[in-house]
């Protein structure tokens, strides 16, 4: 899909598609066509109930979940042994995804990270500190978004003020997995580097496992990637207040979508 959009000239376009299929316009457009069609005959209150079903079922944090469990297929977070192995490790880098950016914060006099990135960044400087590893950190202006300081210059700067730590790769070209993907590998083998510890979100990570293996693969000398998923929740009992309608499931359910449209779409 991607290559399709660059062939027709309308990459920019991806986020107004993207729009049309996520949740909830799908749901509300289910729910319009039941409520014309009631107009006419009562068959009308199946995709109308079925809508309505469904946008409560998203709304949840059980069913937000669910769907991202499912869809997504997050791996396990690394282990103790994992990331004790890691430590002083030859040629080998931590890499950080972007996930968004605000061009201008005034409290902070220009850009910042986004939550979901500054969280990535966060596991990203614990993995530094505790193997000694160089950090890197993958991520340019998104399609359609405004334009500005890119989210490696904002990565940097928040390292620099709030970690004292120095970023040794900033990748900031990229708009998309597959770019972070293209970019880093390119950079990364510049150096030398064998071994890429990936950070992204778990919901994140089949999509750029995927990513980063294809351009590893792309030539030149192999190079390992291995999944170091952060934001993860524990299994728990489910509670009544889970089955209802709150803003976190329906982000949940948003992200889960979204990124299995992008691994179908190959972005």
């Amino acid at each position: 899909m991607n290559d399709l959009l660059m062939r027709l000239g309308i990459e920019s376009w991806k986020p107004a598609l993207a729009t049309l299929l996520l949740p909830p316009v799908p749901l509300l457009l289910l729910i319009l066509i039941g409520a014309l069609m009631l107009r006419r005959r009562a068959l009308g209150w199946l995709p109308l109930l079925a809508g309505v079903a469904g946008l409560w079922a998203i709304c949840s944090s059980a069913g937000g979940q669910w769907l991202v469990t499912r869809l997504t297929q997050p791996p396990p977070v690394l282990s103790e042994a994992q990331v004790q192995s890691l430590r002083g490790a030859p040629h080998t880098a931590i890499l950080v995804l972007g996930a968004g950016r605000y061009p201008w914060a005034p409290e902070y006099g220009g850009a910042v990270l986004k939550p979901l990135a500054a969280e990535r960044l966060r596991y990203g400087v614990r993995l530094a500190h505790r193997t000694g590893l160089p950090l890197g950190f993958s991520g340019g202006v998104g399609h359609g978004s405004e334009g500005g300081p890119s989210e490696a210059e904002a990565a940097a700067a928040m390292l620099a003020e709030d970690y004292r730590l120095p970023l040794r790769w900033a990748e900031g070209r990229s708009r998309d997995t597959t770019e972070n993907a293209r970019y880093s590998v390119e950079m990364l083998r510049r150096d030398g580097i064998t071994r890429i510890v990936l950070v992204t979100h778990g919901f994140h990570m089949r999509r750029a496992l995927g990513a980063f293996e294809r351009a590893a693969a792309d030539g030149g000398p192999p190079i390992e990637i291995v999944p170091a998923p952060t934001g993860m929740r524990a299994p728990r009992q489910l509670l009544l207040s889970d089955l209802m309608p709150e803003p976190e499931g329906y982000r949940l359910s948003w992200i889960a979508v979204h990124e299995w449209l992008g691994r179908l779409a190959g972005a």
